[in-house]
């Protein structure tokens, strides 16, 4: 899907729209299209640093947040490619540390996209092969690769040998592509697993787990399961990792929520259990402090969007779409709200399960004010307010957009905890509005 994806620099754009025009209209997944792309250029995808390759249906973003914040923290440098973008394109590809320029991303694109056609490549396919030609051809200790949809077919599954993969936590999105059951899911995120190379996973139910180790032992995988080879605990205090070699105590992580320790665990024991990289204590521990990550549980800075709000208020932002990511994030907000009001303003691609999603809010807000996710298909605003009356929550109203939206908050101008929430896209426009662009 292309995303709609926009730049002010018009070398950019005139790549971006030879891409929209190159792309099929929907998402569709397969190694083979990226294969031939990749071939065409070199297959660049071969000469890559030693790669962190994550999975995962939430946390994956943050994972790698932390991955790459633990080998920075080393002295490394490290290529990352993430995906969505926020509000730039340049986001999804990090080259030793800094986000592309745009001379060189057009100079890229342009590049690919000549040696595109009659393959049928898709928008997230040829950005693969533009960002793994730029690792290809600049130095650096790491790669972090986040996989963009499920696993097996993903378009970065074409590494043929990653450093270490890992798996963050599981549950049910893009069913039209992944299945119906957790299981079927987590079958996807791990056909990741390569021979000879471990697999990092978190602690699932039984079912789920016994169909990764069963994926990962046909492909020749070793996995290493939290629980068995790995634990954490988090308190209020610290976080408290263990492997056979020794126990890590490191500070809560500078991303807000209850669910990042677990993410930290994550890439803490994909870190320990990789060979390539040599990573030290004092970076491991330094990464829960270091990380960043836009648009999860982000508290935004003073600004256009944050002026609208009562003094000792508080505006946070979170993409999170799916029923596992709203548990966290309701859990997340409520601990921050601390017996403040809290009002949530939601806007959801219509794709998305908006019951599943309000009705953990519900019963924990004051106030659900639900927009528009302008420029795609989206759950009517109307439609979102209707399910949370119906729901309980005390005050439901609709408005044109989110500027529109917190200055028409029913605060009673006393402090509050606002939360906009429901879309990667929605967020992308807050940051932008509030002057907050992702670097």
């Amino acid at each position: 899907m292309p995303d709609h994806a926009t730049s002010s620099s018009p070398a950019v754009q005139a790549q971006l729209d030879r891409l929209t025009a190159l792309s099929p209209g929907a998402d569709i997944l397969g190694l083979e299209r990226i294969t031939a792309l990749l071939d065409r250029i070199g297959n660049p995808h071969r000469k890559l640093p030693p790669v962190f390759h994550v999975a995962g249906t939430n946390g994956k973003g943050s994972t790698c947040a932390f991955l790459r914040a633990a080998l920075e923290a080393g002295g490394k440098t490290v290529h990352v490619y993430s995906s969505p973008h926020l509000v730039r394109f340049n986001e999804r590809i990090r080259i030793a540390g800094k986000l592309i320029e745009d001379d060189a991303l057009a100079v890229l694109l342009s590049e690919v996209l000549d040696h595109a056609e009659g393959i049928g490549a898709s928008f997230f396919e040829v950005t693969t092969a533009a960002a793994f030609l730029a690792f290809s051809r600049t130095p650096a200790d790491a790669c972090v690769i986040e996989v963009g949809l499920g696993g097996r077919l993903d378009a970065t599954n074409v590494i043929p040998n990653p450093a270490i993969t890992g798996i963050a936590q599981l549950g049910i999105d893009h069913e039209a592509f992944l299945g119906n059951t957790a299981e079927d899911i987590a079958a996807e995120k791990a056909g990741i697993a390569k021979r000879g190379t471990m697999l990092v996973t978190m602690r699932y139910p039984d079912s789920v787990a016994n169909r990764i180790r069963k994926v990962a032992d046909a492909a020749g995988a070793v996995v290493i399961a939290e629980g068995e080879a790995w634990r954490y605990t988090a308190t209020a205090q610290a976080i408290r990792f263990a492997d056979a070699r020794e126990t890590i105590v490191a500070p809560l992580p500078a991303l807000a929520g209850p669910h990042q320790p677990a993410n930290y665990a994550l890439a803490l024991a994909m870190l320990r259990y990789q060979k390539a990289v040599p990573i030290s204590l004092g970076a491991l521990i330094e990464a829960s402090s270091r990380a960043r990550w836009p648009a999860r549980m982000q508290r935004l800075r003073k600004g256009p969007l944050t002026a609208h709000l009562p003094p000792d208020s508080e505006l946070w932002l979170d993409g999170g779409h799916n029923p596992a990511a709203a548990k966290v994030i309701a859990d997340a907000i409520w601990q921050v709200a601390q017996g403040r009001p809290i009002h949530l303003i939601l806007g959801m691609l219509e794709n998305k399960d908006a019951e599943t999603l309000i009705w953990h809010f519900a019963s924990r807000i004051a106030s659900l004010t639900a927009v528009p996710v302008e420029g795609h298909a989206h759950h009517y605003p109307g439609h979102l307010a209707e399910i949370a009356r119906e729901m309980g929550t005390p005050v439901t109203e609709m408005e044109k957009d989110v500027p529109t939206a917190l200055a028409r908050l029913p605060h009673g101008g006393k402090p509050s905890v606002v939360l906009v929430l429901g879309s990667l896209y929605l967020a992308g426009k807050v940051l932008e509005a509030n002057g907050e662009l992702p670097d």
